[in-house]
């Protein structure tokens, strides 16, 4: 499992909460515990989605679906004991796997390697097992592919023993030209069980439903179709090494009961969700500007208007008409329901609550509200952040930065870039465009923030990291890309690219560090290009390599 400190604590937290809240609920049995018992597993199951821990997940949402099915009512509990046998089961099968999941846990920082170690490796490998039969086409250059980009791949036969006490990031199977058969699932069923917080791949699937499904039945959890070969494996692969930055979730609750409003926000927090409480609706308006949440739970009737008419001034509002708006009430009424729906809402919880399903339409809603703005966000050709998203994250990332925290940035360009699109044409000059944005995600830490800036020009934020180290990585990962080849219609062509490189210990501010780096990736190109320049040379003392 391969995630910052910082995660590993909130992971630890919930786990926490979640044996906690099982320990309470066998010695006492109340329903009120078995609630929260069930709040912090759904909490947990959270956690797990956000690291992109499929096996383990799957476990959680076992276990939860379990428990949702014994909630019962207050005369329910507590449960007998075989049922609580059962679900003890369930929560010792979890808690075992994700403490497999974690022996081989964090990323090797460079302060953790021997001083002799010049050019350190920026991040822990991340082992990828590629299991292919004999002779397979597509393995031997998916396995060169991977290790040029940061991997550290392991070849397997579908009937090789797999190491018994590694946790690889991903597990790649690759399919031959017939379908998968039994013993193929069963191998893949097997794997599954011995990693489960691996995402599990298949390349060659068949397009067909009944074919996909019985490999997700097996564990895998992507399938890729054989026309689109190593490349959309390779973008899949490394978006796994990409976190995306979590700020948290806000929700706007509209509701005059005081009582009602204290239980919404108690429910909330426990999944680390931030929210404040609007009893006016008359301030709604204020309120969203102000609070920019992400989703708007609404009571249905308020006193001076009700939530049908306080959503549908919402709408008025061009910024807020993709708003997640949830109503919250006793009205049972579905054709009240429906006309609710129609005027604006996007889904009706009644009153009293299932404070596991309240936070799961909170989330999901939340979730795929965050999806369709960061779409917006996003460069097509590379899936990374966009010029607008890169400045306003660098902004976010030096604004929070603690007291003596320390954060540089790294502005990069494609040498003579002009000339691969006119000798090669605009196809080739985007896979090389494409190919950096791999090597980059590649050899990155997940925490480090990677945006491609413009055209043939990508921008960099790498926290808790002197320039001297910095430059070391970026160093490195120039090296390696002039030795990338690009394959077009007439063989194989190389390139290389400059950059500058600015600390906030001499720039304090994000406009200061980017035009301090990209002066320095100006002196860069003076000095003859395919080279790293620090605009603090005196900090950087590794020596500039062309």
């Amino acid at each position: 499992m391969i995630v910052s400190q910082t995660t590993l604590h909130r992971l630890d937290e919930r786990l926490g909460a979640f044996d906690a809240r099982w320990r309470d609920y066998v010695s006492q049995g109340s329903f009120e515990q078995f609630v929260e018992f069930s709040v912090a597993l759904n909490s947990l199951a959270e956690q797990l989605g956000h690291l992109r821990l499929p096996g383990l997940l799957r476990i959680s949402e076992g276990l939860e679906n379990a428990a949702l099915a014994r909630f019962g009512d207050p005369e329910s509990h507590p449960l007998a004991a075989q049922e609580i046998a059962a679900l003890q089961r369930q929560v010792d099968a979890l808690s075992g796997a994700i403490a497999l999941a974690r022996q081989p846990v964090g990323e090797r920082r460079s302060e953790d390697l021997p001083s002799s170690v010049i050019d350190p490796e920026w991040v822990r490998p991340r082992r990828v097992w590629v299991v292919a039969a004999d002779g397979c086409e597509m393995t031997g250059g998916l396995v060169e592919q991977l290790r040029h980009f940061g991997f550290q791949p392991q070849r397997y036969g579908w009937d090789e023993v797999l190491p018994e006490a590694e946790q690889p990031l991903a597990v790649l199977f690759v399919g031959d030209a017939a379908p998968a058969q039994p013993v193929q699932f069963e191998r893949i069923a097997a794997v599954r069980a011995a990693v489960p917080a691996s995402q599990l791949f298949y390349l060659g699937a068949e397009r067909a439903m009944e074919s996909v499904v019985l490999l997700m039945r097996a564990g895998i959890d992507i399938t890729v179709p054989r026309e689109e070969g190593s490349s959309s494996v390779l973008t899949r692969i490394l978006d796994l090494v990409q976190t995306r930055e979590q700020e948290k979730y806000r929700v706007l609750i509209v509701e005059d009961s005081r009582v009602a409003a204290v239980v919404i926000q108690r429910t909330l927090a426990e999944h680390g969700i931030d929210s404040i409480v609007v009893a006016d609706p008359g301030t709604l308006l204020d309120a969203v500007g102000n609070y920019r949440p992400d989703l708007v739970l609404m009571d249905m009737y308020m006193p001076r208007f009700n939530g049908v008419e306080a959503t549908r001034v919402l709408r008025q509002v061009s910024g807020y008409q993709a708003l997640p708006i949830v109503y919250l009430s006793s009205e049972s009424d579905i054709g009240m329901q429906v006309e609710a729906l129609r005027l604006g809402g996007d889904q009706f919880l009644t009153k009293p609550f299932n404070p596991v399903v309240l936070a799961a339409v909170v989330r999901t809603k939340i979730e795929r509200y965050r999806e369709a703005l960061r779409s917006t966000r996003t460069d097509g050709l590379t899936g990374l952040l966009n010029h607008t998203a890169s400045k306003a994250r660098l902004k976010a990332m030096v604004d929070s930065l603690p007291a003596h925290g320390s954060l540089c940035v790294a502005m990069i360009d494609i040498d003579h870039f002009k000339s691969v699109n006119d000798t090669y044409g605009h196809p080739v000059g985007d896979q090389v465009i494409r190919n950096l944005a791999w090597l980059l995600k590649g050899r990155l830490r997940a925490t480090d923030m990677i945006g491609r800036y413009g055209g043939e020009e990508f921008i960099l934020a790498l926290p808790d990291a002197p320039p001297d180290r910095v430059r070391a990585v970026i160093e490195r990962i120039r090296r390696d890309f002039s030795t990338l080849p690009h394959a077009h219609n007439e063989g194989t062509l190389f390139a290389a690219f400059s950059a500058g490189v600015a600390c906030t210990l001499h720039c304090p501010t994000a406009g200061e560090l980017t035009e301090a780096a990209d002066r320095a990736l100006l002196e860069a190109k003076r000095r003859g290009r395919n080279r790293v320049v620090c605009a603090c040379e005196k900090q950087c003392a590794a020596a500039e390599t062309a």
